[in-house]
């Protein structure tokens, strides 16, 4: 899943380990996210979505399989 959460963070003036200390997750949990390693939790996404005042929808962007029935 892709995101905007590095561009997000950057226009914000934060580094990694604040976003993190502010979520009460681990700096590598944001880097992961941010590289796209790892996908948030639903409960994690919409913290970060609050924290950024943004929908859940402008910061994660969810690309269907090709394969994935509709």
């Amino acid at each position: 899943m892709k995101n905007n959460l590095e561009e997000l963070r950057k226009q914000k003036g934060i580094n990694q380990e604040d976003l993190a200390d502010t979520l009460k997750v681990s700096r590598q949990t944001i880097s992961s996210l941010e590289n796209g390693r790892y996908n948030p939790s639903i409960i994690l996404a919409i913290k970060i979505a609050r924290y950024f005042e943004k929908p859940v929808e402008e910061i994660f962007i969810y690309e269907e399989d090709k394969n994935e029935k509709k």
